[in-house]
């Protein structure tokens, strides 16, 4: 078993310290509060530039200016309320599902109707572009998952295999034939087209609200169900890895930055976290005045959108710096594979401060009191701890304490000299009063007084130190008494005076029946 090392017990210390992540977060400044006629279910980003967003709100999807934040294209071709609408990945095209199972494609300059996908009898929450450009992703609270082919408008794969509504789903951005789903049946399912079945499920244990896949190829996906989230990994057949309940109610959303390194969720519990997905703790939290439905990040990292229950969407807009910015420029202008710039690539690179560096396993240092503990040499552990280097109350305290838990104080203060127990005296003199060491120093004195009684007035530097520890505890419980008598003195003068004032009362109360009576 490896040695645990002494625990020092440290007083709470109120500081605030504002991190670079905080700071980063609270750039989003100016935000730009937009009222919509019904609650926003969905946002979605263009992945191409200036990143418009639509916004799916009541019977209709808005797109909005990244620039204005106005809404600048309205389509309203719906008879019932829409859902998820969202861009395909050259930015022209949107797709929708609405109340009736419909599924519909859309221009977005003209705002026609390009393709009608009719399978669906109940309404349609996930309408999604494969990544190939040439099929539609719909899932449905009649609990089917359908893929079309836009060209035919017909259905090439029906997945059957939930029991209840079906409200999250996605196709991988790297094997369009992998489709992920979750859904009210408390599970999230992989299906493959090319067995036109489910090859994976995992068991969430809240109805699904929303999913995600890591960006760059990654095995691992995210579910988002009741408080909890939940990442599962697919190459080791779906096990969990992570299970994170950071909100006090239902999360309805989740959202990756452009480098996937952060995870955004948002809740009916009114808030947006902001996790980092190397730990999932939460590095920062936003707070909006309603339940929050749906959070969507720009691909730039530019613009954080959130829309709510009541119809409010939220725009949050962050400003770059002009470093920022040339190093975006760099990254999309790096040359490619299979040049002698790629091969080389890294070379001058330095490790940042946020960066997770990989280090192999150090062997603890110990302290040198420490040393003497796991040896079991007690003695010398104490004189460790009292040496005028190392003399903190806390660490003092924190080793008679392990000492007592131990059961052996007693050895440790046995068969000491004038010389050796000088520090031991003197730290007792200077903190035995300190309220939060009292009642240990007061057991500790006990027990050297006890060692030591029989032998006192053979040295006149002990003597002397204790006759200080004696006027030190005796002035000490002279305070008390004269604060217990000050306390007495004033609860007489305020029961007094609560009795003067009754009695008036009183007193006035009969006179009054007097005046009415002789009237």
């Amino acid at each position: 078993m490896e040695y645990q090392k002494l625990v020092i017990k440290k007083n709470p210390r109120v500081l605030y310290k504002e991190t670079p992540e905080a700071k980063y977060w609270k750039r989003f400044k100016s935000p730009i509060l937009i009222k919509e006629y019904g609650s926003v279910t969905s946002i979605n980003f263009s992945p191409v530039s200036p990143h418009d967003f639509a916004v799916t709100s009541s019977a209709r999807v808005q797109i909005y200016s990244s620039k204005t934040h106005q809404a600048k294209k309205t389509i309203s071709r719906f008879k019932e309320v829409a859902y998820s609408g969202s861009f395909r990945q050259d930015g022209k095209l949107v797709v929708a599902g609405d109340g009736t199972g419909l599924v519909q494609m859309f221009d977005v300059n003209s705002r026609a109707i390009l393709r009608t996908f009719r399978a669906h009898t109940m309404p349609v929450h996930v309408a999604r572009f494969s990544n190939d450009k040439a099929h539609v992703l719909s899932a449905s609270d009649d609990q089917t998952v359908r893929l079309w082919d836009i060209p035919s408008e017909s259905s090439v794969h029906v997945f059957e295999d939930h029991e209840d509504y079906v409200r999250a789903g996605v196709v991988s951005d790297d094997n369009p034939n992998l489709i992920l789903t979750g859904s009210y049946d408390q599970t999230v399912k992989l299906f493959d087209t090319r067995t036109n079945s489910s090859v994976m499920t995992m068991q969430h244990g809240a109805p699904v609200e929303s999913i995600l896949m890591y960006p760059g190829g990654g095995s691992a996906v995210v579910s988002a169900g009741g408080p909890t989230i939940k990442v599962w990994d697919l190459l080791a057949g779906g096990r969990c890895i992570h299970a994170i309940s950071n909100h006090q109610k239902t999360i309805t959303s989740l959202a990756f930055n452009s480098s996937g390194s952060r995870l955004l969720t948002g809740s009916l519990d009114h808030h947006v976290k902001i996790h980092n997905v190397q730990d999932y703790k939460v590095v920062h939290s936003i707070k909006y005045p309603a339940p929050v439905m749906s959070v969507a990040l720009s691909p730039d990292d530019s613009h954080l959108v959130a829309g709510m229950a009541n119809g409010l969407l939220s725009v949050r807009q962050r400003q770059y710096k002009s470093d920022e910015k040339a190093s975006q420029k760099k990254n999309r202008d790096y040359i490619g594979s299979g040049t002698y710039r790629y091969f080389m690539r890294g070379q001058s690179s330095t490790a940042e401060a946020a960066d997770f560096t990989v280090e192999g396993r150090r062997r603890a240092k110990l302290s040198k009191y420490d040393k003497f503990l796991k040896q079991h040499e007690y003695h010398n552990a104490l004189d460790a701890v009292l040496e005028p280097t190392q003399r903190q109350g806390a660490l003092v305290t924190a080793m008679l304490q392990e000492l007592m838990h131990r059961q052996v104080l007693v050895s440790a203060l046995s068969g000491r000299d004038d010389v050796s127990l000088e520090p031991l005296v003197t730290f007792l003199i200077r903190h035995i009063n300190t309220p939060a060491y009292t009642n240990l120093l007061v057991d500790v004195s006990e027990v050297l007084l006890d060692i030591y009684g029989p032998v006192l007035g053979q040295s006149p530097l002990i003597d002397d130190l204790l006759r200080k520890l004696s006027r030190k505890v005796n002035g000490e419980i002279d305070l008390q008494k004269d604060l217990i008598q000050a306390m007495a003195a004033l609860d007489m003068l305020f029961a007094k005076s609560t009795t003067s004032s009754s009695t008036t009362s009183t007193i006035a109360t009969a006179g009054t029946a007097e005046e009415v009576k002789a009237s």
